[in-house]
């Protein structure tokens, strides 16, 4: 029976960030990934046909995130960075149908003519509006804050981040920071003004000059991230593929592992894993059981479609479409404007997003039907004279898990598990967030708590919103 120092099961980004954070700061600690695929990445799929290059997960991450910056260094990947800063490259969402652009400045979207000039002047009402009770979704407290007229505005952000529906993502789950401030504050702006106050001053009184992050990807796609940290793991020492962990144990000593053929027992056990898969694996342990046995699932299927340059995309990284436009689409990246070789020479990529929490049965459609509608509806906004000359529907066996009701209880819950257990660190999809900095974040957390013995929970740190 093996002994590594510590056992991580899953080869997604989560477990594979633990690995090499924990190899970065011990070289010689001993560590077993355990991945039940034939290869690395989990959600994080890239996809190379006729010269063309799409994703079938996340597309890319803000370079404002050290430990992420901290993983591309230890992989070697620095040559083969790809970025499209956000101060450069503009957004568009879809209203009354038809692109209209979102400056990323917020200065530049007040004096926008993207809604009326009362409902501006509603937004500064926030200052008055104390804060809603109970566990409010989004689409609640952004009209109750800032006024009806932003609720497609948050719809369209959430829809691009999470695929989800703005009337069940609850605020406190998916804006943990802006929850935090508006509840010390009394109001979103007021804890703005005073967090800008703060920041824009450095020691001696300096002012800290802080631009806009870049959207950062690698030119063999966003696969080269797990792929360069899996590579550095010793296959079958320290890293075994098409292994299904079907049972864990807690032993006097730590944990044990079994497998279809194997039994691993080790210190430390890393559940580098989407929400539902973790707790499924839990649910046979003595630990207490947690408040959700699983949260909800939203599904996409990204639609890629080549186009020769006849296509007049607009410059950007692309649109979204609240649900009220009711396209068939949730959007689409505008792939090979954001990064070089996405397409052949003389082509363009477009990356269409169908399905989500509110339109499952989407996917259920054949590939043919699929592609013909998304053609039709990115038609009406795009300058697309000839038909695509490549498609491609990419369907990811993970969904994307959705911050609704429970959520934050089951934050809540991971944390007394951390803070009564030392030897079990649980991380990955969807835990504490969905975005690749959030994994990286949590997986930094996981190897200095097992190296260090230091228990770090975080959650509530103010993001940045960016369309």
């Amino acid at each position: 029976m093996q002994t590594p120092d510590v056992l991580i099961i899953g080869a997604g980004l989560s477990g594979l960030a633990t690995a090499t954070f924990l190899k970065h700061k011990h070289p010689d600690i001993s560590l077993l990934v355990l991945e039940q695929d034939d290869h690395p990445g989990g959600a994080i799929r890239s996809h190379q046909e006729e010269g063309y290059l799409a994703e079938g997960g996340a597309h890319g991450f803000l370079d404002n995130c050290l430990e992420s910056r901290v993983l591309v260094h230890e992989t070697g990947l620095e040559g083969e960075v790809e970025k499209a800063p956000l101060s450069e490259f503009v957004r568009y969402i879809c209203l009354d149908g038809k692109l209209n652009l979102i400056p990323q400045s917020p200065l530049k979207i007040l004096k926008a003519p993207l809604v009326p000039l009362s409902a501006k002047l509603r937004v500064l009402m926030e200052i008055f509006k104390k804060p809603l009770e109970n566990e409010p979704s989004v689409a609640q407290w952004v009209e109750h804050r800032f006024g009806a007229a932003l609720v497609p505005f948050a719809d369209a952000i959430f829809t691009g981040t999470y695929a989800g529906d703005i009337e069940r993502l609850k605020l406190q789950a998916v804006m943990p920071g802006v929850h935090r401030m508006e509840q010390e504050y009394g109001s979103v702006l007021k804890g703005l003004i005073h967090k800008l106050r703060n920041r824009n001053k450095g020691e001696g009184g300096k002012k800290k000059k802080k631009g806009l992050p870049a959207m950062t990807s690698f030119n063999g796609g966003m696969g080269r991230l797990p792929q360069a940290m899996a590579s550095r793991l010793i296959l079958n020492q320290e890293i075994m593929y098409r292994t299904t962990v079907g049972e864990i144990e807690q032993i006097d000593s730590g944990w044990t592992v079994r497998t279809g053929q194997l039994e691993l027992s080790a210190p430390h056990l890393v559940l580098a894993l989407p929400v539902n898969r973790s707790l499924a694996l839990l649910e046979s342990t003595p630990l207490p059981a947690p408040p959700l046995s699983f949260i909800p699932e939203a599904r996409i299927a990204t639609v890629a479609l080549g186009f020769t340059d006849k296509a007049d995309i607009p410059f950007g990284f692309g649109y979204l479409a609240p649900e009220k436009e009711d396209r068939f689409a949730l959007g689409a990246l505008f792939s090979s404007q954001m990064f070089p070789g996405r397409a052949p020479e003389g082509h363009v990529l477009l990356e269409a997003l169908v399905g989500g929490r509110r339109h499952p049965e989407r996917l259920d459609l054949s590939d043919e039907e699929i592609i013909d509608r998304v053609y039709a509806d990115l038609k009406e906004l795009i300058d697309l004279p000839e038909p695509p000359v490549f498609s491609q529907v990419l369907r990811p066996k993970h969904g994307i898990p959705q911050l609704e009701a429970g959520y934050p209880d089951l934050l809540e819950w991971r944390q007394t598990i951390h803070r009564d257990n030392d030897n079990i660190h649980i991380c990955g999809f969807g835990w504490q967030g969905i975005g690749i900095n959030d994994m990286h974040k949590e997986a930094w957390k996981v190897a200095k708590r097992i190296l260090t013995g230091l228990h770090e929970e975080g959650g509530d740190e103010l993001k940045g919103i960016y369309f």
